[in-house]
């Protein structure tokens, strides 16, 4: 019984992420035409043209994937076969896993059991992430390198290169947040989050570490490689970047690497500094209100609102996202690094002395009082 339940979490979570990554897909289509003013994807159509309508959303979220899997799968001359193979696995895989320890919801209790909603409950979820996370880089690195191709060799460089400077100031906000909550728990980060600031106010994150966020929020949709961050890439210069020399089921891969990525930094957002699953006032037996008002609701009902209170603040922040990725244009290279090593790394070191100053201190009275 308890393998079942596991596997059924891990279902979840897995799900979660390949559905959100599959819905980006279409925001990526549709979102980014009404953004420019354009009708964007309009006439996918599965069965090419039989149907006598359009079938919409549908065909657009599973035209493209089965047009790339479909595709020949080319391999260059002088290539090296295995790790050509292997690059967009690596880049994909430790992100999957990365969503396993990203809690969705507090508890479900059915009968006398109680299930905690989160795939793989890791004390020290943080350097869990930070760990994979920090694996996407291979994958990157051998994908440019294995390809026999002096434009993906060069967006290999330049992606290695940048996701390392930018990881350092990530991993920083994150220290500040383990210092602000105590702990490296990503479960027990969002309960207390449920707590209130004054009797009234959440206690999120955002309240306690907001140039935690500002610098975790800039340096994740750097690590994610998109617009304006999109230097490994650069069409305009390198073709494709590091997959340039990819095709059929392997470039599938390295795309939906890069929308896992957007959904990875959505949630540890929400989950850090937003409540992740936390609704205001919210708790297990209903809401409790300012003022002593008190709702009670079953317990199936809470957990409901609570996952799709997650999902909700997911969404938004994908589709903060899409907008950031879809309105500024490509920063040069220099300014790139500029902005991850001479802005962000500064303003994150000095936000983590003075939250470590902060917690001592804080700690220190209570202590004394």
């Amino acid at each position: 019984m308890d393998f079942l339940i596991v596997f059924a979490k891990c279902l979840v979570a897995l799900l979660i992420v390949l559905q959100v990554g599959v819905l980006l897909l279409w925001v990526e289509r549709k979102g980014s035409a009404l953004i420019q003013d354009r009708v964007g994807a309009n006439r996918a159509n599965l069965l090419g043209g039989v149907l006598p309508f359009n079938l919409g959303i549908v065909n657009t979220l599973m035209a493209d994937p089965l047009k790339l899997f479909t595709k020949e799968d080319i391999v260059p001359e002088g290539a090296d076969r295995f790790l050509h193979w292997l690059a967009p696995f690596l880049a994909l895989f430790p992100l999957f896993l990365t969503y396993a320890v990203i809690p969705f919801g507090d508890v479900l209790e059915i009968g006398d059991r109680t299930i905690n909603l989160q795939a793989v409950e890791a004390g020290p979820g943080i350097l869990f992430v930070l760990a994979l996370v920090s694996l996407g880089v291979y994958g990157v690195v051998l994908g440019g390198w294995a390809s026999n191709s002096r434009y993906a060799l060069l967006g290999g460089i330049r992606g290695s290169a940048q996701m390392i400077s930018y990881e350092i100031a990530m991993g920083l906000a994150l220290v500040a947040v383990v210092l602000t909550f105590g702990t490296l728990d990503l479960q027990q980060i969002v309960r207390e989050q449920g707590k209130l600031m004054w009797g009234v106010v959440p206690a999120w994150g955002v309240f306690y570490q907001p140039l935690a966020l500002l610098v975790f929020f800039i340096a994740g949709m750097a690590e994610s490689k998109r617009a304006p961050f999109d230097l490994p890439e650069a069409e305009s210069e390198l073709i494709a970047g590091f997959f340039t020399e990819y095709s059929g089921s392997k470039q599938s891969v390295f795309m939906m690497a890069d929308f896992v990525e957007v959904a990875i930094v959505a949630a540890l957002v929400t989950t850090l500094f937003f409540g992740g699953w936390q609704v205001p006032w919210l708790h297990r037996d209903g809401f409790h209100l300012p003022g002593g008002l008190s709702i009670p609701l079953p317990s199936l009902l809470v957990t409901i609102l609570q996952v799709l209170s997650f999902l909700v603040k997911l969404a938004i922040f994908c589709w903060l996202q899409i907008l950031v990725r879809w309105t500024l244009p490509r920063l040069r290279y220099d300014q790139l690094m500029n902005l991850g090593w001479k802005r962000l790394l500064p303003i994150a070191l000095v936000n983590v002395a003075i939250t470590a100053v902060l917690a001592l201190a804080l700690q220190g009275w209570t202590v004394a009082s």
